[in-house]
């Protein structure tokens, strides 16, 4: 936006409304043939408008302050084309830009060329923004041969910065570009490979006019890298090479129906997959490791619906979220007046309803030592006793348990049995987290904007490649839930079937911003560290999902954390 600005502060009409609750006119020579007087209080933030005619009148200059209008023609400099385009086409001469802070810094008057161009491919052709989510180069010039539109593609293509081109001549920029010749009249231009001067890069482009109601109106130039096309080409020919080659392995390793709905390429991943498939048919114990949030709930689902047991019951345990004193009588059940409250006739456990299925015991790492010695047991001897009871009662389950812990050095440490350790690693698969199958990323995205466009009722809904880019770049402490959680978020917000950096939350707008390091503006240090802190707890929250691991993982006492949740106000 603030590319657009053509009428720049110094030459608008504007008075400070300063903190006496008086209205002080230093810019009198440049209020001459205006309407309005734009005003400001002492720090520059925009707060309205005042007619001129009214400093002529005996009105008292205290209470001019009063007879300031709040002014709607305003944009924010971060705002897209789209809200800039709908002000002018509510007849709008000037719409006034402020910074984040709210300070004017200038305005965009109606004459300018690019918004009238804008204006008419927004009615009459494509709508630029679609432009920012492909992957080739775009340039538009208008009928006078100016340039007035790049996508971000074209940055990183050429390599040169959209506002520095914008407005200028092509016939300045690029002498002997074919942009001019299509527009004086020649031919389109269909995959030609042009070398462009002014940045020594060759481009495979395609250019063709655009007309509007029949009358020419500029020319649309789209390209790439043509070496990027080339290599394409060899790994096209590479890839055709050893297609049958991959079909046969495909063929002796493909993975179970149930595991269809498991997105990943990744090439650790699908060893991991791969290892998950080989054990479904068997009845050994398989522990699945990984990081909060990498899918391991789904995997067990998937290992149980392609094992022999796929047909009998399948119980889920979160052991971390049922207190210590309950957990016993969930697993191994109770009997009638084994303790207040218990029901009549007493209740099976989770061990028994599981019986001749799968029992999928999440986050075995937070067991008590106490609790980890009764599930042994239940291991070793295929038997449960239910709290209150001597009797024994025979069980025949196949046990899927999950941690993000690392168990090994907690059996060193002594806070996990070992026996119980080996009982339950016969078979560990491990999961990488996301921030190591990056190239998964892609691939995800597209399932889940599926995934929430049709439980939201939205419309296909694409990401822009700068998007893109964000999230790969990101690291995903939350993993596969984070993402999913961040593409919903778009996909609520996405009005205009495009997802821009607007519709990310603000954290992504930060680290677009600035993606290792806190900002440095007239900071002191003190606050430096206080954003740090603040940053550093709501990671590790979200990677953790408890406030007793990410005290662990913080190195810091409980009353510390406490004490800073309340500092920043982090209500969680």
């Amino acid at each position: 936006m603030q590319d657009m600005i053509n009428v720049p502060l110094e030459l608008l009409p504007v008075l400070k409304l300063l903190p006496g609750e008086y209205i002080f006119n230093d810019g009198a020579e440049v209020l001459a043939g205006q309407d309005n007087a734009l005003v400001v209080d002492e720090k520059g933030c925009f707060l309205g408008k005042i007619p001129i005619s009214f400093l002529n009148e005996d009105i008292p200059i205290r209470k001019l302050h009063s007879l300031v209008e709040p002014v709607q023609e305003t944009i924010q400099q971060n705002e897209n084309a789209v809200e800039l385009i709908e002000h002018f086409k509510n007849k709008e001469k000037v719409v006034y830009v402020t910074n984040w802070e709210n300070k004017l810094i200038g305005a965009v008057s109606s004459d300018s060329r690019v918004i009238s161009m804008l204006i008419k491919m927004k009615d009459n052709f494509l709508f630029p923004n679609i432009f920012d989510a492909i992957y080739e180069a775009v340039l538009i010039i208008d009928i006078s041969g100016s340039i007035v539109y790049v996508n971000h593609a074209y940055t990183n293509i050429v390599g040169i910065s959209g506002w520095k081109i914008l407005g200028r001549k092509m016939s300045e920029v690029e002498p002997h570009s074919s942009c001019l010749k299509v527009l004086k009249g020649h031919s389109p231009v269909i995959n030609k490979r042009y070398f462009i001067e002014s940045v020594g890069v060759e481009v495979l482009a395609n250019i063709i006019p655009f007309y509007v109601n029949g009358k020419l109106e500029g020319v649309v130039s789209m390209f790439r890298n043509v070496y990027e096309t080339i290599n394409l080409g060899h790994e096209l020919q590479r890839m055709r090479g050893v297609a049958e080659y991959l079909h046969n392995e495909e063929a002796e390793n493909k993975l179970p129906e149930a595991f269809d709905k498991i997105v990943g390429n990744n090439r650790h991943f699908r060893q991991a997959l791969a290892l998950a498939a080989n054990v479904c048919n068997t009845n050994a114990t398989v522990m699945l490791r990984g990081d909060s949030g990498t899918g391991k709930e789904v995997l067990a689902e998937a290992i149980q619906k392609s094992s022999l047991r796929k047909d009998c019951p399948f119980i889920k345990v979160n052991c971390a979220s049922i207190p210590e004193n309950l957990l016993e009588s969930e697993l191994f059940g109770y009997e009638e007046g084994a303790f207040t409250g218990a029901k009549r006739g007493g209740k099976k456990g989770k061990f028994e309803l599981a019986h001749k299925g799968t029992i999928f015991l999440d986050e075995v790492g937070d067991m008590s030592l106490a609790m980890q010695a009764k599930l042994l047991r239940v291991l070793q001897e295929k038997e449960i006793e239910r709290v209150g009871s001597s009797r024994t009662i025979p069980v025949d389950v196949r046990v899927i348990s999950a941690t993000n812990k690392d168990l090994e050095t907690m059996v060193l440490q002594k806070q996990f049995r070992d026996d119980l350790y080996y009982r339950l690693n016969v078979i560990p698969i491990f999961l990488p987290p996301l921030r190591r199958r990056k190239d998964d990323i892609p691939l995800l995205v597209e399932r889940f904007l599926g995934l929430y466009c049709k439980e939201h009722g939205k419309d296909k809904v694409i990401v822009s490649s700068e998007v893109m880019n964000i999230l790969i770049d990101y690291d995903w402490p939350g993993n596969i839930r984070e993402l999913k959680n961040v593409i919903e978020h778009a996909v609520i917000l996405c009005a205009w079937g495009v997802v821009t950096v607007e519709h990310l939350p603000i954290f992504f707008k930060k680290h677009k911003n600035n993606p290792s390091a806190p900002e440095w503006d007239k900071e002191s240090l003190s606050e430096m560290v206080e954003q740090l802190e603040k940053e550093a707890i709501a990671r590790a929250l979200r990677k953790y999902g408890n406030k007793s691991d990410a005290i662990k993982a913080l190195g810091i006492s409980r009353r510390s954390f406490y004490l800073k949740l309340k500092k920043y106000q982090m209500f969680v």
